[in-house]
């Protein structure tokens, strides 16, 4: 059974840093597309990082490139979103979702995820 789960999310002020974490079971993070995602308060789910399987490929959203990192940790078959000079505008939830295969030029649209974490509350206050 695939389970992920995040955690790491917390309240900062703006310029600060969190790292969010994504812990899979069910399958092999090295197997399958790995991708944040978040959900602003008003707005549609949005593609914030994306990891080929192969982990030699990330991308990234416009607007948090620079400033994301996307790691993984394949022996504690762990994700990982390393975000720094966090602006109230990346408020939201956080989720992590598993991909079946390859991540593609589509990775960003959540339609093509069946298996998300329940999500971890990201504060930024200015």
């Amino acid at each position: 059974q695939v389970k992920l789960v995040e955690s790491g999310g917390g309240s900062v002020q703006a310029g600060g840093s969190l790292s969010l974490s994504c812990a899979a079971s069910g399958f092999s993070i090295n197997t399958r597309c790995m991708t944040w995602f978040r959900r602003i308060a008003g707005k549609e789910r949005e593609g914030v990082a994306a990891m080929a399987p192969s982990g030699g490929l990330t991308d990234y959203v416009h607007s948090v490139k620079g400033r994301f990192t996307f790691s993984r940790d394949v022996a504690q078959n762990t994700v990982y979103l390393q975000m720094n000079s966090l602006k109230p505008e990346d408020s939201g939830m956080y989720y992590c979702a598993a991909g079946l295969y390859s991540c593609g030029a589509e990775w960003s649209d959540a339609n093509r995820y069946r298996d998300w974490g329940q999500g971890t509350q990201v504060n930024v206050s200015s």
